[in-house]
C-alpha cells in the first residue's frame, strides 16, 4: 500500500471521529443552550465539525481520487 494512500485512510478516519464528536457536542443541551440564544454552536462545536470535514475531504483526495 502506497503511503499516500494509507495517509489517505488515516485521515478519513480521523476526519469521520472528529464529526461524530462534532455531531455528539452539538446535540448536548449545553451546546442546544447557546445555539438558541447566540444563533450558532459553541467555538469547540464549530472546530471539531470544521475540521472532521476537511479531514474527511482531504482523506478521500488522497486515499481514492490521487493517483
Amino acid at each position: 500500500m502506497k503511503t499516500e494512500k494509507l495517509v489517505g485512510l488515516i485521515l478519513l478516519v480521523v476526519g469521520l471521529i472528529l464529526l461524530y464528536f462534532g455531531y455528539q457536542s452539538s446535540q448536548s443541551v449545553g451546546d442546544q443552550i447557546s445555539e438558541t440564544i447566540t444563533g450558532r454552536f459553541t467555538d469547540e462545536t464549530t472546530w471539531f465539525l470544521v475540521g472532521g470535514a476537511a479531514a474527511t475531504v482531504a482523506g478521500i483526495f488522497l486515499a481514492f481520487i490521487r493517483k
